[in-house]
């Protein structure tokens, strides 16, 4: 009687399930080996920084004077040839500026101070307006 109730006992418990990771894995390393594939193909933004070295007087003159020179300040204001302008206006300024000065490259002055999304906003209208290059002055603190 006691080997009945065991058996009973034994019969109940259900398998431990076995979980097959063969899949998992195989998908993992297809798509670790997809990315590793794309990732040079990729084309990301980059900056090509311009060799560090001192400037003449007449160079940094230059670059604060010049006609397409858009400064952001601390206070996120834009300023677009010493003038206050805000971005609604400033696409319309810089395609004039653009059928005047074609083959000028425009100088964007940031504040160290300003938002970033203040200088992502001008670099946008500054590409949208059609200009290719822009140079970035960045003055010491």
């Amino acid at each position: 009687m006691r080997k009945r109730h065991l058996a009973a006992i034994e019969e109940d418990l259900p398998d431990e399930p076995l979980v097959n990771l063969t899949p998992l894995i195989d998908v993992v390393f297809v798509i670790l080996i997809s990315f590793m594939l794309i990732a040079p193909i990729l084309d990301i933004d980059s900056v090509a920084l311009a060799p560090s070295g001192p400037a003449s007087k007449k160079e940094s003159f230059a670059l604060q004077n010049s006609p397409l020179a858009v400064s952001i300040r601390a206070d996120n204001s834009i300023w677009l040839q010493g003038q206050r302008v805000s971005l609604e206006n400033l696409e319309k300024r810089l395609l004039l500026e653009k059928k005047r000065w074609p083959s000028e490259t425009p100088q964007m002055i940031p504040d160290a101070r300003s938002h970033f999304e203040t200088y992502a906003r001008v670099k946008n209208i500054l590409e949208a307006c059609g200009f290719e290059q822009m140079d970035i002055v960045l003055r010491p603190p």
